[in-house]
């Protein structure tokens, strides 16, 4: 898990990328725990994805994503003006955006988690 969630704090994560990190997990969970042989017939086969949570008892990936998330805005945000990461995370980029649908911004991925936990007047 470390090594998958290095930097996840700054991740803007759409919902292509989400698949992707459950398929990641639920393969490397495959390659952990391996086939099951059913009893009645003697047969091996994949654990379903259900199963696999099942035996690995760990917290779900995008809650701990969002957790760290929440973490590090908060340790930016008791910053103050006086680092330069706090103009990143306070800051407005110049230029014009596209044209097209504006991306996720990791500034509002900060916005729903906090709407998910209960705070909406803090976003």
């Amino acid at each position: 898990m470390p090594v998958v969630l290095y930097g996840c704090e700054t991740w803007s994560l759409i919902l292509r990328e989400e698949h992707r990190l459950r398929v990641f997990k639920n393969r490397v969970l495959r390659r952990i725990f391996g086939s099951k042989k059913e009893e009645v017939t003697g047969e091996w086969r994949k654990l379903h994805n259900e199963a696999l949570n099942d035996q690995y008892s760990s917290p779900n990936i995008f809650q701990v994503i969002k957790l760290r998330r929440m973490s590090w805005v908060g340790r930016v945000a008791c910053m103050g003006a006086r680092r330069g990461v706090y103009g990143v995370l306070g800051g407005k980029p110049e230029g014009k955006r596209q044209l097209q649908r504006p991306r996720r911004r990791w500034e509002d991925n900060i916005k729903i988690d906090l709407q998910e936990v209960g705070c909406e007047g803090m976003g």
